[in-house]
């Protein structure tokens, strides 16, 4: 099964030459990449979000087997849908579904259901993958689509992609795509995704879990970060690092509704 792209031309170019060069532009290489057990990596418009993915890529050292983590927006489909073997394309080419870390994730997680639809129109995870097939040839994949906010369930999950990447002997980098707070001032947004950012920082999934529902903060991929941060609690993952930090009003000159950006790694 191919997947085809659902917002290419619209989120990020659909000419493989423009892509390219926007891709280059946002990418820098890297002088000492830091060996990452997690990223956090935006996904809206590469106009908007692009640097900050960007330099979240250039920062850390890239393998070539990913666990990708984004939000249902949708609402099509499981809870927690894992898409099926096949490929992804982009404008850039194919990409390769991991189906070994695919029946590893299945084993360890029963919550989990090989499900396709609820990936057929969700952005959050396909803007990461032109980044991937940039810097990395033949690269494999999981996709999880992450549509409940039960703390349990995200928990196990959590505790299931621990055990997995335990089990491996090669290097797998999860990736937790998500915005952070929406439409509100620059400066408010600021503020609201401070009290979230201090608890990736802190490797504190309950941290942050708790922190979003108190404080109101509506980034979008909560759930499959607290999912991310458990994993990397169980690896030993003691910090978090911020990489940088933006708004969608430093690129549409608008501060009073903003989207808030926020790249980091776990190490």
């Amino acid at each position: 099964m191919i997947r085809e792209p659902a917002v290419a031309g619209q989120f990020y170019s659909a000419d493989p030459k423009d892509l390219t060069r926007t891709l280059q532009s946002l990418l820098q290489p890297p002088v000492n990449p830091v060996k990452a057990r997690a990223v956090l990596s935006p996904h809206a418009g590469y106009i908007y979000s692009g640097g900050v993915a960007g330099a979240v890529f250039s920062y850390v050292r890239v393998p070539d087997r990913f666990i990708i983590l984004g939000p249902n927006h949708t609402g099509i489909g499981s809870p927690l849908s894992l898409y099926p073997t096949g490929q992804w394309r982009t404008p850039l080419g194919l990409a390769a579904i991991d189906s070994e870390l695919n029946g590893m994730l299945l084993k360890e997680c029963p919550m989990l259901q090989e499900d396709w639809t609820a990936h057929a129109q969700e952005h959050s995870l396909e803007v990461q993958i032109p980044f991937l097939q940039t810097l990395v040839t033949g690269f494999k994949f999981s996709a999880i689509c992450v549509g409940t906010t039960s703390y349990p369930t995200l928990e196990e999950l959590g505790h299931a992609l621990a055990r997995v990447l335990a089990s491996v002997p090669y290097p797998v980098l999860i990736i937790s795509s998500s915005d952070m707070n929406h439409y509100e001032s620059a400066a408010v947004g600021a503020r609201k995704d401070r009290y979230a950012i201090e608890q990736v920082l802190a490797v504190d999934p309950a941290g942050l879990f708790q922190v979003v529902r108190e404080k109101n903060i509506s980034m979008c991929g909560f759930a499959p970060t607290v999912a991310a941060l458990t994993a990397c609690r169980d690896l030993g993952c003691s910090q978090g690092i911020l990489i940088r930090y933006a708004n969608s009003g430093d690129a549409s000159g608008d501060n009073d509704r903003v989207v808030g950006y926020a790249g980091m790694a776990i190490t």
